[in-house]
């Protein structure tokens, strides 16, 4: 399973790239809205700072277009920023109309907001090369989350579509071992999450335990 950060911010995208060797980025306009730059101007940096790398960035087209025409325009000029650069949709009909546009021009997307099997089952056949299950929000409404991708995952598998699952919206540690065990072929995360996961109380009172024997053991 791949790693992505879930982030505009570049000082995080470079210090993931630099130490957690992240495998992918991806944003959305809340995280580019957080930078407090132009649209535009934040993806031409993150594009600056995966520039020379095989690296994908998922950047979102306006969310308030609803005409699949003018989703695939501006799709289009995004696409022509970076060739990281793989096009977020949302899950809806002219949304899947437009990735299926897209993907007849080799424009890769990644449909996002996806809640269903159906929606997954939509986005694989109009040709997306990423879905995202959006895992925390549903949980955080106290929906079930527990199969959705692994039922998505059969899905995919049952007709051999090769869209790739991001597992979404990922709040904690766990969510990130649960992503895995389903068989999300990526999941992505905040840069907070990313580093929660490295810790475990068990392991910071194991290395105190080490930490003392090792200081009470005579020296040569």
């Amino acid at each position: 399973m791949q790693l992505f950060l879930d982030s505009a911010d570049v000082e995080e995208i470079t210090y993931g790239l630099e130490y957690w060797d992240i495998d992918g980025v991806t944003t959305n306009p809340r995280h580019v809205g957080r930078t407090g730059k132009q649209y535009l101007t934040a993806l031409e940096e993150i594009a600056g700072a995966v520039d020379g790398t095989n690296k994908p960035v998922s950047v979102q087209v306006n969310p308030r277009l609803t005409d699949w025409t003018r989703i695939v325009d501006e799709a289009l000029k995004l696409h022509e920023l970076s060739p990281n650069f793989i096009i977020k949709v949302g899950a809806s009909e002219d949304g899947f109309r437009a990735v299926r546009a897209l993907a007849d021009r080799n424009v890769a997307t990644n449909v996002t907001l996806v809640f269903t099997v159906a929606q997954a089952w939509h986005a694989a056949r109009a040709g997306a090369a990423y879905l995202s299950p959006f895992i925390g929000w549903k949980d955080q409404f106290g929906d079930q989350t527990e199969d959705l991708i692994a039922n998505i995952a059969v899905g995919l598998d049952n007709f051999g579509y090769p869209t790739q699952i991001i597992a979404a919206a990922i709040r904690n540690a766990h969510q990130i071992g649960d992503a895995a065990l389903a068989g999300a072929h990526v999941v992505t995360a905040g840069a907070d999450v990313i580093r929660d996961s490295f810790k475990n109380p068990y392991t910071t009172m194991g290395e105190q335990i080490f930490g003392d024997a090792w200081d009470e053991t005579p020296e040569a």
